[in-house]
């Protein structure tokens, strides 16, 4: 199949995503729901990766919002561990009552095309509230990596394949499909090396463990700032303030490849619909404020807030493009 073609109609259905997430924020003006006894103690929040990933930061942050609006402690845990299985696995089977919630991500999708047998039922076990935010995808090498842009770096790899290492958060996790993505339009191959987390990838380009990974903005740009990582490409239509120099795909030769990771949060299913609202509603409040809008800017991400509904088709056209992206890259399903 055509190597970019995965990758390229996500843009497109991203503005559509927002428009109808702005739509969605205009309607917070109704009147709230009713005083309800939820949340009635601290509500956990499991992220099934490792620390310090952007999907890690996003919920922290949005766990300090919530606790704000609702009145009650949201308390982050890591729970990192086989493509994101472990976490999600143990939120699928807590009471659904919204005292325990999933920080979901692209990865979410894959799965199927991932393992034979989920410790889930991946279509049905969790009721979807919101996106947190939509990130740009950037590749990334050590400060001291020989390769100096894009070009170079497509040229090394299609000159010696297997020699360029990347690391991912693990099999399937969404640093691993994008970089294989990247594979498949660039016409190069590249070895893959998995690690329990999108941060710990990140760290290992620091380290030089490995030549490059490919994570969301706001796992990679403490690293850029510090002078510890180039940025090579950024994945979306423009270059984002953040990093003014860092030419899109697009503007590096890589026409037609772009992939936009996103986060939300879950519940088990089952939660009750009342629950689910105020939980929508606490999130997509949380992010119109200016100091939440300016926290996501840091990251080059753009706010969610979209309904419950519109999330859920969200997570199945990732599955469908998701899946394309398996198949090609030979991935067998463990």
């Amino acid at each position: 199949m055509p190597l970019s073609t995965p990758a390229a109609p996500l843009l497109p259905r991203r503005r559509l995503l927002l428009a109808s997430a702005g739509l969605a924020l205009g309607a917070l003006a109704r009147p709230a729901l009713a005083a309800s006894s939820y949340p009635s103690r601290p509500v956990r929040i499991v992220v099934p990766w490792a620390p310090g990933g952007a999907v890690d930061v996003v919920a922290r942050r949005m766990a300090q919002k919530l606790a704000d609006r609702l009145g009650q402690p949201f308390v982050v845990e890591n729970k990192a561990g086989a493509t994101g299985t472990i976490g999600a696995a143990e939120v699928a089977r807590a009471e659904p009552d919204g005292q325990t919630l999933l920080a979901m991500d692209n990865t979410y999708a894959t799965l199927p095309f991932l393992f034979n047998n989920l410790p889930f039922d991946h279509a049905g076990a969790f009721a979807p509230i919101t996106v947190s935010a939509f990130s740009p995808v950037l590749l990334l090498v050590n400060a001291k990596s020989p390769y100096q842009d894009l070009p170079s770096l497509i040229a090394a790899a299609k000159r010696e394949p297997n020699k360029i290492t990347f690391g991912s958060g693990g099999v399937g996790s969404s640093l691993h499909l994008s970089a294989e993505a990247f594979q498949q339009a660039a016409g190069a191959k590249l070895f893959h090396v998995p690690y329990k987390g999108g941060g710990e990838a990140v760290r290992a380009t620091i380290s030089g463990e490995v030549d490059m990974a490919m994570p969301s903005l706001g796992s990679g740009l403490g690293g850029i700032k510090g002078g510890l990582l180039r940025p090579l490409a950024i994945s979306g239509a423009h270059r984002v303030d953040a990093l003014p120099d860092t030419p899109t795909f697009d503007e590096a030769g890589l026409k037609g490849f772009s992939i936009i990771n996103w986060s939300g949060l879950v519940a088990p299913r089952g939660t009750p619909q009342p629950v689910i609202d105020q939980l929508y509603q606490a999130m997509a409040a949380s992010l119109r404020e200016q100091d939440m809008l300016a926290f996501l800017k840091t990251l080059a991400a753009e706010p969610g807030g979209m309904p419950p509904a519109e999330f859920g088709k969200l997570i199945q056209q990732e599955q469908t493009l998701w899946a394309e992206v398996a198949k090609s890259a030979g991935i067998e399903r463990q």
